[in-house]
């Protein structure tokens, strides 16, 4: 668009604040909005008694897609964080007792594999990730990195026959992991990769392939002093170039005027004028709530009714008391049953219809050696995850059902002592995040971590576009174009960007 821009962003998380930080780079005046009072949205950061953690995502990915955001507002990414490489990059504990920790570097996972799992495992997994190259190649360019334009995005990815087949839209990851994995135990690592993007790997596409080939060849990396230091480095990247961020500032609507975005109106009643709109807010929440409903934004909503929503989360923070030895940054324990945690949270198999907390959940624990993290070298800060139906009183779980939450934690600190991480007796106390916990604080509907699921093979494109029918509005975030997860996030902002065009 010519000349400078008067540009809102609604909402402060990553991918606001990566917009804000390259429109202001842009020449663009811009003010972003933010309901709570801190920045980071989704990385949030929760202390109490010397204790610290990371609230949301705590594994970054593609590093170089975060420096390429900060090459293009003004310096390097390291002169704002401190990066470090994790080796291992995860620890496993498999349904039948197996361990294997995963080296942080992709040429070493092979013979740890083989290794753990019994030889010929290394191959199995080579050559899956072989094929993930190749999908990577063919989709990162026209699908990640460029808006979605519908036909047009399904024409491009489907030029060459032979690209078609390599991405098997009609595949399934489970089918994918099928045709490549004969170890049981390397299917359930990969199917594990579809809950990255809140999805059931019997439903999810092959291309997710690409993520574990994404984390194994680009690293697994940690933020020193925690992931949410990444988010406040944006802000002060966007604050630099210009922008102005204002927190416990709710936006109640986006008004429009001719069939374009004209203004925000505050909760407070006031208004701020805007040539561009820029939404961060859950998708599914700006096309039910901010934005009136018009004849415009009616496909785009019937599209969101017809998308599953997106797993969610049950997080408990865990004060430690002592160290545990040998522990890696990033855990895993999976059940003996995976399929029945799919069942539970989407409300399939035999449960169809009807969502409910998974009995025994795989658990994932986050626990960095990070002396910001803990109030002493004898105590630990533990983030611990566990796939969780969304909130949702009428025909699912209400998580604010009194006591849920405090005897689900009590369960999953049950499922993870028979797993053999037993800490129990060492607890010094222990906050709950229940899906409606999440919904509150974050404004994603639900509490849906990632918006609308994977789910089906054209999910991807009933995802909204970054570029809204309402002309002059945008949409950055985990739900929308490209997806969840902190790459995709920025990408979405270098899209938008790219769609603004400089002043």
């Amino acid at each position: 668009m010519g000349g400078v821009a008067r540009v809102v962003v609604v909402g402060a998380g990553l991918g606001g604040l990566a917009a804000a930080a390259r429109l202001s780079a842009l020449g663009h005046r811009v003010t972003v909005l933010e309901q709570s009072d801190a920045v980071g949205g989704k990385l949030g950061w929760y202390t109490r008694d010397g204790h610290a953690f990371d609230t949301g995502p705590s594994l970054v990915t593609l590093p170089q897609v975060h420096r390429d955001l900060f090459d293009a507002t003004g310096g390097p990414l390291e002169d704002a964080v401190d990066l470090e490489r994790l080796d291992p990059a995860v620890g496993y504990r498999f349904g039948d007792g197996t361990r294997l920790a995963v080296p942080g570097h992709l040429d070493a996972v092979p013979a740890a594999l083989d290794a753990a799992l019994g030889e010929g495992a290394g191959a199995q997994w080579r050559a899956l990730l072989d094929r993930a190259e190749a999908m990577w190649a063919i989709t990162e360019q026209p699908f990640l990195r460029s808006p979605l334009r519908g036909a047009a995005t399904l024409a491009r990815l489907a030029r060459d026959p032979v690209d078609v087949g390599t991405v098997a839209p009609w595949q399934t990851l489970r089918g994918l992991g099928a045709r490549y994995l004969r170890d049981p135990r390397l299917r359930v690592l990969l199917d594990r990769y579809a809950t990255y993007s809140g999805s059931d790997p019997r439903r999810a596409p092959a291309v997710l392939a690409t993520v574990p080939y994404v984390e194994q060849a680009f690293g697994s990396w940690y933020v020193r002093g925690g992931l949410h230091r990444l988010a406040e480095a944006v802000a002060e990247r966007a604050r630099e170039r210009g922008a102005e961020i204002r927190t416990g500032t709710p936006v109640r609507r986006v008004l429009r005027d001719g069939g374009r975005v004209s203004a925000v109106e505050l909760a407070d009643g006031g208004e701020m004028t805007a040539d561009v709109v820029v939404s961060g807010a859950d998708a599914t929440a700006l096309y039910a709530g901010l934005l009136p409903p018009s004849r415009r934004t009616r496909a785009v909503r019937r599209g969101l009714t017809r998308a599953t929503p997106s797993l969610s989360g049950f997080v408990l923070l865990l004060a430690l008391r002592g160290r545990t030895p040998g522990l890696a940054h990033h855990t895993v324990l999976f059940p003996e049953d995976y399929d029945a945690e799919f069942d539970a949270v989407f409300g399939t198999g035999r449960h169809r219809g009807v969502p409910r907390p998974v009995p025994d959940p795989t658990v994932y624990v986050s626990a960095p050696d990070d002396a910001v993290t803990r109030p002493d070298d004898d105590s630990e800060s533990w983030f611990v995850l566990v796939n969780a139906p969304r909130q949702d009183p009428d025909g699912g779980v209400d998580w604010d059902t009194p006591g849920l939450a405090d005897r689900y934690a009590t369960r999953v600190l049950e499922v993870m002592a028979e797993r053999g991480l037993d800490v129990r007796d060492r607890v010094r106390w222990c906050v709950t995040r229940t899906p409606a916990d999440l919904a509150r604080e974050t404004g994603s509907v639900g509490g849906s971590i990632y918006g609308t699921s994977s789910n089906g093979a054209r999910a991807a494109f009933l995802r909204p576009g970054n570029a809204a029918p309402v002309r002059g509005l945008y949409l950055v975030g985990g739900s929308s174009h490209p997806g969840g997860g902190l790459p995709l996030v920025v990408l979405s902002a270098e899209i938008v960007a790219g769609l603004v065009g400089p002043a």
